[in-house]
């Protein structure tokens, strides 16, 4: 059935952290189950996941999100804010903070329009490079992002429980 979802994608306000908490935390766990132990994926949930990390994120000034939603039911969402990586930044930057998509729906489209929706949303905040993370063992990631004209320019090392992990930082100016 990849393909065949007709979505809506939206701005999100306040009142939607439950459905954005609970697709962050299932993506997390489709993507890292089997690669962080468990304990530590539900620690790690409880913590970035939780409605009241997404309701901070929500009442932020400088940050927006978008919510893609199938039938009414969120399947994925982006987060766009000021860049918090160990990379140079200026005031012309912004972070992809995190694209996330139900499994499910990864190859139909939703994806692509949520990174449309994410680097016209840094352009409208007069940003010329959007910035992001991504787990550097995760290659269909690095291969969506590299397709989406994102290039390399950095590392960063984080620990999630007793694991050390390590992501790739990816750039894309926004020049015209």
């Amino acid at each position: 059935m990849r393909g065949a979802w007709e979505f809506v994608l939206r701005e999100c306000v306040a009142g939607d952290e439950e459905r954005l908490a609970l697709v962050g935390a299932a993506s997390f766990l489709e993507a890292f189950a089997g690669f962080l132990e468990g304990e530590d994926i539900l620690a790690h949930c409880r913590k970035q996941h939780s409605a009241e990390k997404y309701a901070a994120m929500l009442a932020d000034a400088d940050t927006r999100v978008a919510v893609a939603e199938v039938k009414g039911s969120a399947v994925g969402y982006a987060v766009v804010c000021p860049p918090d990586l160990p990379v140079p930044v200026t005031g012309d930057d912004a972070e992809l903070k995190r694209i996330y998509l139900l499994y499910r729906f990864q190859g139909s489209g939703i994806g692509a329009a949520l990174m449309e929706w994410s680097v016209e949303t840094a352009r409208r905040l007069g940003k010329r490079r959007l910035l992001l993370g991504v787990n550097d063992e995760n290659d269909k990631a690095v291969m969506f992002y590299k397709r989406h004209g994102f290039e390399h320019a950095g590392t960063r090392r984080f620990q999630v429980g007793k694991m050390l992990c390590s992501d790739f930082i990816l750039a894309k100016k926004l020049d015209g």
